[in-house]
């Protein structure tokens, strides 16, 4: 092995601890060795945009813009300790989806079992005096079109073999599938149905100072080295140059169409880029 085949391994082996957490090669193992067949076959889309490492930049998106509802920011405030164990969370999330993409049909439905009993349990008041409860159909549909529409912004955007136009259906189809089961009645399932769902819900939407403190905590105070700061910050400015204007502005966000497309966006492309080139075995070549 080389010694650049060492590094790309070493690097690679740190992401995958960071977002998969100490157990991550034993739930590795666990989804390859499922038996039975996968829930998704191994040419539908939610693989290829599930496996890519722009999921960095849709993720940060997507909570970026799920915390525009007042009521789901106030779940998450109260009940997932974003700030307390923020890799905890990314991690577990991370697993869900792994489960949920790559599994099997049986250990996809266990795992959304479990999340389904854990929204049982949360409930609450939010500021405005409001009731929430993660199980509430409505919410969860948010949720849901929120992280589909940011995963396959940032695949468009980022990812290495971006979908044509009935790949992107197929993603959201595909994303319904789990929405489904989740509880969430009717999801989108094609582009179109996904982007209207998302501007019926634009008049609940607001930045609840739970919202803009959570903006911060992502964007310019994340529990990281500052040795990897910087790259995590192209990260961050490439999921905020993804959201549309109606989306920054409450956040307190600025819009810089010029810089984003000049100086952003290709930065955030050569940090995707790099996170693919380390999480990636390098390939043989037979003599």
């Amino acid at each position: 092995m080389s010694a650049t085949d060492r590094i790309r391994g070493r690097i690679g082996s740190a992401i995958f601890e960071k977002v998969a957490g100490p157990r991550g090669p034993e739930r590795r193992e666990r989804i390859r060795g499922a038996g039975g067949a996968g829930w998704f076959a191994e040419d539908r889309p939610i693989r290829r945009v599930h496996g890519d490492s722009s999921m960095f930049v849709g993720g940060i998106r997507a909570l970026l813009l799920q915390s525009l509802h007042p009521l789901a920011m106030a779940a998450v405030a109260e009940h997932s300790g974003y700030r307390g164990d923020p890799w905890g969370r990314l991690q577990r999330t991370s697993y869900f989806l792994a489960a949920t993409t790559f599994g099997g049909t049986e250990g996809a439905l266990e795992m959304i079992g479990h999340v389904r009993a854990i929204h049982e349990r949360v409930t609450g008041t939010a500021p405005d005096g409001r009731p929430y409860a993660a199980s509430d159909p409505h919410l969860l549909t948010w949720v849901h079109i929120a992280e589909a529409d940011s995963f396959l912004r940032a695949h468009t955007a980022f990812g290495a073999q971006p979908l044509d136009q009935a790949g992107r259906d197929g993603y959201v189809a595909d994303m319904a599938r789990i929405a489904t089961e989740l509880g969430v009645p009717d999801p989108p399932r094609t582009e179109s149905e996904l982007a209207a769902r998302i501007g019926q819900y634009r008049p609940e939407l607001a930045a609840t100072s739970g919202a803009r403190e959570a903006a911060r905590f992502l964007l310019f105070n994340p529990p990281l080295p500052l040795l990897v700061r910087a790259p995590y910050g192209m990260l961050a400015g490439a999921a905020v140059s993804l959201l549309p204007r109606w989306a920054r502005r409450p956040l307190l966000l600025p819009s810089l169409p010029v810089t984003e497309a000049v100086v952003v966006r290709p930065a955030g492309q050569a940090m995707v880029h790099a996170i693919r080139w380390a999480t990636t075995a390098p390939t043989r070549t037979q003599a």
